[in-house]
């Protein structure tokens, strides 16, 4: 789990990078804002190296000479230190205005009493973020995704042509079920011999093409508990679910996909990098994954003239996915909360993230880019898609609809338990134990780790 909060770190500070200097050359020419005069200061906190702070200066400078009320200073702190040195600046009262924060801390945060109910930032406005991307603490809105990631289905088409097998659905209404997902996975596995998973003469210990590969990073693997009708925890996050019968059937299918169906390749849940590993890399037909690989590594390798397609994750009981997106917050130590979420607010509008979202790195976090066709085509309507049509329904109807927070958006303490969930479900991947003992041997563990007792 340490390589996955690395990885996921890395990612963050590659798209801050990317968004700011976007934005740098823009701005060239510009003043940066001069002397603040009445305007009130404020500081936004950003973990990064000291040329990545510098662009991101950059835009809080486009922001300071366009308007006069609020002038913003970027405090650049090391990401490797980031989270130790906010916990001594809160001690000793000196929290920034605003800042950056990973997913899994904010409501550690919040619990503390740090952060500021920020549930009127967009009191007023036309179009306020999807409710998906909130970050709830005591029914308290302390946070927004800067921007939203959802789970979907990659595919490779040429690999589906080639086996004459039809694409994956596109509508949550029309998914498939796991069943028929096992079974397209097995037309869709080959033995070195040519024989598919489905003739009884398949060699399974030479396959050299894979049907699937379902993503077993632990937050991913929320959604097939959340699918089947279960959870790592209950609605509102009071108690921890993970016993329950429905999440270990749940996570023992994902499981077996490797061990009992032999459609999968043997994965070990640690490293943020499962479309590379197969979709890319030519052995799989199908992966889970979130929607920032189309930017991230998709679009490139379609550039190479491979094609993909996208579609909506099958069911076990109920069509679901979940999401994510890393937030600012407000802290609560500060004088100047307004002038910080005014900030905030003109920080994450989807004009300045452009770039971002027209490669497919960052989904949109106004709810009108998922309801107004006009702005859908807009985001979508653009090559380093797949057809719009096809987007339209398996990524952006599908994250207006059908979309639950993940877990740490309403539920503290969640980075030690996935860290706990991970190391504990290491066996059941390689066999070694079912996801029922695995579970039930150490629950007491996992709800101390929920309870902050890891």
């Amino acid at each position: 789990m340490k390589k996955l909060k690395k990885a996921r770190m890395l990612l963050a500070l590659t798209l801050c990078a990317i968004l700011s200097m976007s934005l740098l050359a823009g701005c060239s020419g510009q003043s940066g804002g001069g002397d603040s005069g009445g305007a009130v200061e404020i500081t936004y906190s950003f973990w990064g190296t000291p040329e990545e702070a510098e662009s991101v200066q950059a835009v809080a400078d486009r922001y300071n000479s366009e308007q006069s009320e609020v002038k913003v200073t970027v405090e650049n702190i090391p990401h490797d230190t980031y989270v130790d040195k906010l916990n001594a600046m809160a001690t000793a009262n000196e929290l920034p205005d605003c800042g950056i924060m990973s997913e899994a801390g904010v409501l550690q945060f919040a619990e503390q009493g740090l952060l500021a109910d920020i549930a009127d930032m967009y009191e007023g406005a036309e179009s306020k973020p999807l409710d998906s991307l909130a970050f709830k603490s005591d029914g308290n809105t302390v946070a927004y995704s800067a921007a939203n990631e959802i789970l979907i289905l990659y595919y490779n088409k040429k690999m589906f042509d080639e086996a004459g097998v039809e694409y994956p659905p596109t509508a949550a209404e029309s998914a498939w079920t796991w069943d028929q997902f096992v079974e397209t996975a097995k037309k869709l596995t080959l033995d070195v011999n040519g024989k598919t998973a489905s003739d009884p003469a398949f060699d399974s210990k030479n396959i050299k093409q894979y049907g699937v590969m379902v993503e077993n990073l632990t937050w991913q693997l929320e959604v097939w508990a959340l699918s089947n009708g279960g959870g790592f925890y209950n609605e509102d996050g009071s108690a921890v679910t993970i016993d329950a019968p429905e999440t270990i059937e749940a996570i023992q299918k994902v499981a077996d996909l490797h061990l009992k169906d032999n459609v999968a390749p043997l994965s070990a849940g640690l490293t943020d990098d499962g479309v590379q590993r197969s979709i890319i890399a030519g052995t799989v037909a199908m992966t889970t994954n979130g929607t920032w690989n189309v930017g991230t590594s998709l679009n490139a390798w379609k550039d190479e003239g491979n094609e993909y397609g996208v579609a909506v994750l099958p069911i076990m009981k109920k069509a679901v996915t979940i999401n994510t997106g890393g937030p600012n917050v407000v802290f609560s130590q500060g004088e100047n909360q307004d002038a910080a979420m005014k900030w905030l607010k003109w920080y994450s509008q989807e004009d300045n993230n452009w770039d971002l979202i027209k490669d497919g790195i960052w989904m949109p976090i106004l709810e009108e880019y998922y309801t107004d066709e006009t702005l859908t085509h807009k985001w979508v309507d653009n090559p380093n898609f797949p057809p719009y049509d096809e987007y339209k329904s398996a990524v952006v109807d599908y994250a207006r609809d059908y979309t639950i927070s993940t877990s740490w958006y309403y539920v503290n303490n969640t980075n030690d338990f996935n860290t706990l969930l991970g190391s504990v479900l290491g066996e059941v991947w390689t066999g070694d134990k079912t996801a029922e003992e695995a579970i039930t041997g150490n629950v007491d563990a996992l709800k101390a780790a929920y309870e902050g007792n890891a």
